[in-house]
């Protein structure tokens, strides 16, 4: 069932291009259509107002046209065209999200490729609202809003880089609780260069909502972890002379250890996610070892400088969210994430959670911790289209 989106008459949007598509493909699944295609047209106020001249006789913009197919491929159902500018105007004027009022748009423009046409009459208008309706409750029902992991492991770095007792990354994990973070991280490196081993257990003993701890698949780590007993493990490479961690773990290469790494954690009742680059390879491997889930490096895609990489590193992302998901594997992300890059990967449906930590540690020396929290989980939440 596949769903071609376009644009016209405005630059290209992948984060748009995904939210349409994904939604395209749902609605010909609910209604039993999956042997069929839909080509939905994004386009600007002047370029809807072209096709409405030539095909209607109308001289001024609108939300929505669509044209049922007749003729030509039999698999396809139709065009469905959307004003992007009209549609941003109409959720600005009633001060809604774009995102729920493009799905709409989407909604109404595909039930007139079933059929249904308001126009003539009340019986009928009555019969496509409800239509409308049932789909948009469908799909509303199907969404799930990925989760916000905050990481306090710059806490610690911030106390260490004094030698005291202050920040303590034990209160700060209580605070990213409160402010409806939906889990809290910790990396206990080797050099033990910012969390430390007291910091783990008392926030293992505060943690109400779920504690993933980072580590390096060695032998005194898993001892920890089975000790321990956190929430989620993620396990990622480690290199003394990094700053941070850089790049992703290397599964393919490594493949025999990691595979008894995880066996050990998992028989102790742990689940295990692998920190893997964006890449085919490395996520096959992540689900022959028997992890439940990755979490794709998004370092490349935050250190890209121009358009056309971030483009290309998003849409590796995309592809890599996509072969987790169709593997069975949970799929989350994180490394270089914020406030401003985070936006664009909350249109990828197959995300189920942000790991995220030095930029809201980073805000929450101007802002508070709290706020720095709430202001990244309303940009998850509310995904890319605002």
């Amino acid at each position: 069932m596949p769903v071609l989106v376009s644009f016209k008459g405005l630059a290209p949007h992948p984060g748009m291009r995904i939210f349409i598509e994904r939604l395209g493909q749902r609605l010909l699944r609910k209604s039993g259509l999956i042997d069929r295609e839909l080509s939905v047209l994004l386009v600007s106020d002047p370029v809807i107002e072209e096709i409405n001249a030539q095909w209607f006789g109308r001289k001024s913009p609108t939300n929505c046209i669509s044209f049922p197919q007749e003729g030509g491929p039999l698999s396809l159902l139709g065009d469905i065209v959307i004003s992007i500018d009209t549609a941003r105007k109409e959720a600005e004027a009633s001060g809604r999200r774009l995102s729920n009022r493009l799905m709409e748009l989407l909604v109404h423009g595909f039930s007139h490729l079933l059929g249904y046409d308001h126009e003539l009459g009340p019986i009928q208008e009555r019969e496509q609202l409800e239509h409308e309706r049932g789909l948009i409750n469908a799909l509303l029902k199907e969404a799930i809003m990925a989760e916000l992991c905050v990481n306090v492991d710059h806490v610690a770095t911030i106390r260490q880089a004094r030698g005291g007792d202050e920040p303590d990354p034990v209160v700060a994990a209580n605070i990213v609780e409160l402010a409806g973070a939906d889990g809290v991280v910790v990396h206990l490196r080797e050099d033990r260069r910012h969390i430390q081993d007291r910091d783990l257990r008392l926030i293992r003993q505060i943690v109400s909502t779920r504690l993933t701890l980072e580590m390096a698949a060695t032998e005194e780590m898993l001892r920890i972890a089975e000790e321990v007993r956190p929430d989620v493990v993620t396990l990622v490479p480690e290199r003394r002379e990094e700053i941070t961690t850089e790049g992703g773990l290397d599964v393919v290469g490594l493949e025999d250890k990691i595979r008894t790494a995880v066996q050990r954690l998992n028989d102790a009742g742990i689940p295990v996610t692998l920190f893997v680059d964006p890449e085919e390879a490395q996520i096959e491997a992540t689900s022959r070892v028997g992890a439940q889930a990755i979490e794709i490096h998004t370092g490349r895609y935050a250190e890209a400088k121009t358009e056309e990489e971030i483009d290309r590193e998003f849409e590796s992302i995309v592809r890599s969210a996509r072969i987790g998901a169709d593997l069975g594997l949970k799929v989350n992300v994180g490394h270089g994430l914020n406030y401003k890059n985070v936006v664009r990967l909350t249109a990828i449906p197959e995300i189920e959670e942000f790991s995220i930590g030095h930029s809201i540690i980073s805000r929450a020396v101007m802002v508070g911790l709290e706020r720095a929290v709430r202001d990244m989980i309303a940009l998850i939440k509310q995904g890319f289209l605002v």
